[in-house]
């Protein structure tokens, strides 16, 4: 497996779909957003899905943005940065929206953009050794397309004090306020999601979807066009900030970041 996103679908109509830079943590780049997409496409335009399976190969589920990425990206020009940030924020919202159940099977790291991809998903299983983070403030940039579907998972109450402090939270933290719904040991994870899809794939598929697009009618997640155009050109502006520009040389040069006098 070479390519950032693998999917595959079974006989059941169960799709996997695997984020595949393990080398990295599975954090994500542009090329992994766009497999993301591509993925997700292929699972909305088939009507023989019945579910999916989000799912991070090797020791960690995902571990947010690659950094050295991002301050590629925000050297470049205004419409690159917007162009990326909305790629980003249509892969989370596609998730958020699909019409059939998605489960996220969670090991080892979870941050930043992680966590959002967990919010988008309806059933979040993790395993023991799973940890999280919302850390986008700490590099000076902001969580802005995520927040919708975090504010949804976790409460706004709980994401005023993750999003805001850094700090990491263990599995049994995330499944106390909202993020993840079931905690098992790391060698159950697999059987675990299993047994999941397996109880959703008892439930009428039409009636499955229309559930879940009304409990998304009043959900923070469902959002119009021009709320996702202003969350995603407020997050690619705060890319370029001279702020994000310390944070980042902060994280390639390893040492604390000087907020003195930049916004």
């Amino acid at each position: 497996m070479t390519e950032p996103v693998v999917a595959s679908l079974d006989a059941r109509g169960v799709a996997s779909v695997t984020l595949n830079r393990p080398e990295v943590g599975n954090a994500y780049n542009g090329a992994m957003i766009e497999g993301l997409l591509r993925a997700l496409d292929q699972v909305t335009g088939r009507s023989d899905v019945r579910a999916v399976v989000l799912k991070g190969n090797g020791k960690h589920f995902q571990a947010g943005a690659d950094l050295k990425w991002i301050r590629e990206v925000s050297g470049a020009s205004a419409a690159e940065n917007e162009r990326v940030s909305r790629a980003t924020a249509e892969a989370v919202d596609r998730l958020n929206r699909l019409p059939v159940p998605a489960v996220a099977l969670v090991q080892g790291g979870c941050f930043g953009g992680g966590t959002g991809m967990v919010a988008a998903c309806d059933v979040v299983i993790a395993a023991d050794n799973a940890v999280f983070s919302i850390a986008e403030v700490r590099w000076g940039l902001t969580a802005a397309i995520i927040i919708p579907q975090l504010s949804d998972a976790i409460s706004a109450r709980q994401l005023r004090r993750y999003a805001l402090t850094c700090e990491r939270f263990d599995a049994e933290e995330a499944r106390r306020i909202g993020l993840v719904h079931q905690v098992v040991p790391l060698d159950g994870l697999a059987a675990a999601g299993e047994a999941m899809v397996a109880r959703l794939l008892e439930n009428g598929p039409q009636a499955m979807a229309e559930t879940k697009a009304c409990i998304l009618d009043s959900a923070w997640g469902s959002f119009d066009r021009a709320t996702f155009d202003a969350l995603s050109a407020g997050h690619a502006a705060k890319r370029r900030s001279a702020e994000a520009a310390e944070g980042l040389a902060s994280f390639a040069e390893k040492r604390a970041a000087n907020w003195s006098g930049r916004a």
